[in-house]
């Protein structure tokens, strides 16, 4: 079987998400977020974007949004095909 869509994935396999939350993060938290890229949208919405190793990393970050009590709104798993929307 043949995956249609092509992961982004990081040199060391790890493969790139993108975790919207409601309400702005100060980009010093970047640190505790493994590293991933903190960026500020207009809309008011903070992006964290970048490599996480796998399902278990995944779910620790989550559980890092939840302990903030912060909204999240969206976890995509970035695809060659949905890149274009990555600011």
């Amino acid at each position: 079987m043949t995956n249609k869509h092509s992961s982004k994935a990081s040199p060391n396999g790890a493969i790139v998400y993108q975790i919207r939350l409601g309400g702005h993060l100060d980009r010093q938290w970047s640190d505790w977020f493994d590293g991933l890229t903190v960026t500020l949208a207009d809309n008011g919405d903070t992006l964290l974007t970048g490599p996480v190793a796998d399902q278990a990393a995944l779910h620790g970050l989550l559980r890092k949004v939840r302990d903030l009590g912060m909204s999240l709104l969206s976890v995509v798993h970035v695809t060659e095909e949905n890149l274009g929307g990555i600011p």
